[in-house]
């Protein structure tokens, strides 16, 4: 069982690793030893996950997700299959817990009347300004 959040636990059933060969530093190991970790996770078939979680999850994993639903990490930081599957679960794992944080909505307010005045003073400023540059010079002011 591997703890998300204080809400969400996804089981170890869930998660299915294999181990495949990675490129990168290694030597004459790399070529003989499947080192690097594929993890794969059922996002669609999950029982683990609120529906919300899921749909954040989805827009998350963007390239990650195949057509069937499934999330595939491969991790080949490390020289380690060990090594390297933590980082797959961990890489999950902190994905979930982003997924996790609802959005904040944003409540759409009017600017203030100094925010307005401001704004205006800055345009006349600036329009006083390029009036200044052109050769034209103005004596109705």
């Amino acid at each position: 069982m591997i703890r998300v959040t204080d809400t969400i636990s996804i089981g170890d059933d869930e998660i299915s690793l294999s181990f495949i060969r990675a490129g990168g530093p290694g030597g004459q190991n790399v070529n003989k030893v499947a080192t690097a970790a594929q993890l794969r996770f059922d996002l669609r078939g999950s029982p683990s996950l609120p529906y919300a979680v899921k749909k954040r999850l989805e827009k998350l994993a963007g390239s990650k997700l195949t057509k069937e639903g499934e999330i595939v990490l491969t991790a080949s930081r490390f020289r380690t299959q060990e090594a390297n599957r933590e980082d797959a679960v961990k890489r999950l794992v902190d994905m979930i817990r982003e997924a996790a944080i609802p959005p904040k909505f944003r409540i759409p307010t009017r600017p203030g009347k100094a925010a307005k005045k401001r704004r205006l003073e800055g345009k006349t400023k600036r329009g006083a300004v390029k009036r200044l540059r052109s050769g034209k010079v103005r004596f109705d002011e």
